[in-house]
């Protein structure tokens, strides 16, 4: 059975999009840092006859987050899908005026480096194979700047210039990588913007491969 991974997996997005690749034969890996919250999910995800399990780690703390790549591989086998969307509160936003290298460094840590770090765990067996996939979520901010989350917005944006660039240099090689903005209030109110609607276009980049990014707005 193929395999995906998703890092930053809630009840919200993550759970939405293990559940509609779980669907579709990919067994699940949860990786995120709350084990008991990881727990539920795989609970859940077992309700509906997904075959998943929880990997604990924190993106920000790299070695947790290369060896939870390593306990997947020895439970699942090669990842076949890469997918990274982790979300937080916790940190700081702030304007670009008063964006400092102090603010900014935590959420490059969060999303890029994080992201890289994970990308790197799965990339030489993907391309090794000829074969693979790789989605990464940011907040519509990355393309469309809102002031008010100037160091989030940066970081975001440098995270979407990476997946870019390596979408370009992995043409052809039968890896595909991709970016995805969110431009919604997940969970609103309005069906567009609810996990499961969003949850859809990350199943259609990866059965189409055609696009660098999609800026999903609702």
């Amino acid at each position: 059975m193929p395999v995906i991974a998703i890092v930053g997996a809630g009840p919200g997005m993550g759970l939405s999009i293990a559940k509609l690749f779980g669907g579709h034969g990919f067994e699940v890996a949860l990786v995120a840092r709350d084990a008991a919250k990881l727990d539920t999910l795989v609970t859940d995800l077992k309700s509906h006859g997904v075959s998943a399990a929880a990997f604990t780690a924190d993106v920000t703390d790299r070695p947790s987050l290369v060896a939870a790549f390593e306990q997947i591989t020895k439970v699942f086998g090669p990842v076949d899908v890469l997918e990274y969307s982790p979300a937080t509160r916790e940190l700081d936003m702030a304007g670009p005026l008063d964006v400092t290298p102090d603010n900014l460094q935590p959420q490059i840590e969060y999303y890029l480096y994080g992201a890289v770090t994970a990308a790197a765990q799965v990339l030489p067996a993907m391309r090794e194979a000829g074969t693979g996939t790789l989605l990464f979520t940011t907040g519509g901010g990355s393309i469309n700047p809102h002031p008010a989350m100037g160091n989030v917005n940066a970081a975001a944006a440098a995270l979407r210039s990476w997946v870019l660039n390596l979408h370009q240099v992995l043409d052809g090689s039968g890896v595909y990588a991709a970016h995805l903005a969110i431009s919604a209030w997940i969970g609103s109110g309005p069906p567009e913007a609810e996990p499961d609607a969003i949850a859809a276009t990350y199943w259609d980049l990866y059965q189409s491969r055609d696009r660098a990014e999609v800026n999903y707005i609702a």
